[in-house]
């Protein structure tokens, strides 16, 4: 008979139901019972990720046939700071996604994890492009229409032309098909993979800023109104980056 610690082991060794894992389930050792429970919570766990990535490939392939082979997905980062550009990404991706199992929006997923799909994205994406709108634009279109611009730009700057374009809520102006999803980051694999790359994309340029410009935060905040970004503000004013036509940069700093 193996020990509790042999059984545990073991159970590591495999992510799917073994046919003498029933027997584990009459053994009267607790700590048995409670290696089989932990596993089967590992598994419950792991198939829930594997439904929701082929209901997000599946929605992406909805839009796929014999013409429409290329299916772009689009998303932003950064529409709601008080510094900094809006950043935002377009990609293409193959139709064997299996490495990119787990991933979603990525407000979802920690900063590591992100960077590893941002990485493994790249990798694999049959195009991808990632686009800066910098603040003075911001404030000469607003917010909106910067961002729209922004992603628009990012779409034409693909090395292939996609037949369908997947925008997370927002209207482009393009001559091939778009669709505007409402929630496309939760439904759809590729708006979640633009997600991913416009936001670590951001990030890492809110963290140089940071190198540049201590006083805010931007490494902490992204560029986000926190407390500690506002007390900078007040004590050594805006600078290039920041969003004049944003409250409550536009009351209080004028020129």
């Amino acid at each position: 008979m193996k020990s509790v610690k042999e059984i545990q082991q073991l159970l590591q060794e495999f992510d799917e139901w073994q046919e003498w894992m029933e027997e584990l389930k009459t053994d009267g050792r607790s700590g048995v019972q409670k290696a089989i429970e932990s596993w089967s919570r590992r598994y419950k766990q792991r198939n829930a990720v594997r439904v929701a990535h082929l209901e997000k490939e599946r929605f992406d392939h909805s839009f796929r046939n014999e013409i429409n082979r290329y299916i772009a997905g689009v998303d932003e980062a950064g529409r709601g700071p008080l510094a900094g550009p809006v950043v935002t990404a377009a990609v293409i991706l193959p139709e064997n996604t299996e490495t990119l199992l787990g991933l979603n929006d990525s407000k979802q997923i920690p900063k590591e994890k992100r960077m590893a799909f941002a990485s493994e994205i790249k990798r694999i994406a049959v195009s991808y492009a990632v686009h800066f709108q910098p603040s003075k634009v911001i404030d000469e279109l607003n917010i909106y229409e910067a961002t729209k611009r922004s992603m628009t730009e990012s779409v034409l700057s693909l090395n292939t032309s996609p037949h369908v374009v997947l925008v997370d809520a927002m209207k482009l102006p393009l001559l091939m098909r778009t669709e505007s999803i409402i929630k496309g980051d939760e439904k759809s694999l590729a708006i979640a993979a633009a997600s991913i790359l416009a936001k670590t994309a951001r990030d890492e340029y809110m963290e140089q800023l940071d190198k540049l410009y201590p006083h805010y935060g931007f490494a902490k905040n992204m560029g986000y109104g926190t407390k500690e970004h506002l007390a900078g503000l007040e004590k050594f004013g805006p600078i290039s980056e920041h969003r004049k036509s944003f409250e409550p940069i536009k009351s209080n700093y004028k020129g």
